[in-house]
């Protein structure tokens, strides 16, 4: 690897921006991916790499290459201490997720509650305005309470985020869209919440619904046919 590719990677590594080292198996010549002035099929099969999140050899016209995949970690905003977060957020970080927890009650969002996990005790969009969601982020809201739940909603809709939920009924569900359109969200943005969230796998406990949960954020960063999934339950 030049000097010059060298330093790339290690500030797309510090900015979290996803980028793959795409090497030619014939004659060891690379490109930090994507790249304007690489070849558009190079950009397209890299693109691929880091949506799959994994690194190996593909083939490129007539040529071979290996993508090696440097992707930031994934991360989980928690918005709600409750206690559905004490079963989604363990199970989360099994699934690979750097988690934060974001509460401003500070009697709900402590370390007791939470072993080892991140908390952030200021208000939502203070809190949102931190973690900065990104392409590789997920935001989860659990509070019920629109004071807390609408600002981070609010952040995300604004981020990259690929997966927003919102705890909630329909009827609930539909008031918050009404709220989030008054802050001027279009109904191709408000589309992306999943409101009810979860996968519909009939959850009653604290449990089983953060396991419709971290179900549903799974098969969207997978690319899983979500209606299909719906429709058949």
């Amino acid at each position: 690897m030049s000097p010059d590719l060298a330093r790339a990677l290690l500030e797309a590594r510090a900015a979290r921006r996803p980028v793959a080292l795409a090497t030619r198996l014939a004659d060891g010549a690379q490109y930090l991916l994507p790249d304007p002035s690489a070849p558009a099929a190079l950009n397209q099969a890299a693109e691929q790499a880091l949506f799959e999140d994994r690194s190996g050899t593909r083939q490129v016209g007539e040529e071979s290459w290996f993508f090696h995949v440097h992707n930031p970690p994934l991360r989980l905003a928690v918005v709600g201490a409750v206690h559905i977060a004490q079963a989604l957020v363990p199970m989360a970080q099994l699934a690979g997720f750097a988690v934060t927890v974001i509460d401003p009650r500070g009697a709900f969002a402590t370390p007791e509650r939470f072993p080892g996990v991140s908390l952030d005790t200021g208000w939502p969009d203070e809190a949102m305005a931190r973690f900065a969601p990104d392409r590789r982020s997920a935001v989860v809201t659990l509070t019920h309470d629109p004071k807390l739940d609408d600002p981070a909603l609010d952040a995300a809709l604004r981020s990259e985020a690929f997966y927003i939920g919102a705890l909630g009924s329909r009827k609930t569900h539909t008031a918050r869209l009404a709220r989030l359109r008054a802050l001027g969200h279009d109904e191709a943005a408000l589309a992306r919440i999943k409101g009810p969230v979860g996968l519909p796998i009939e959850a009653e406990t604290p449990a089983e619904i953060a396991l419709s949960i971290l179900a549903e954020i799974v098969a969207v960063r997978r690319g899983a046919p979500l209606a299909a999934v719906k429709a058949a339950a």
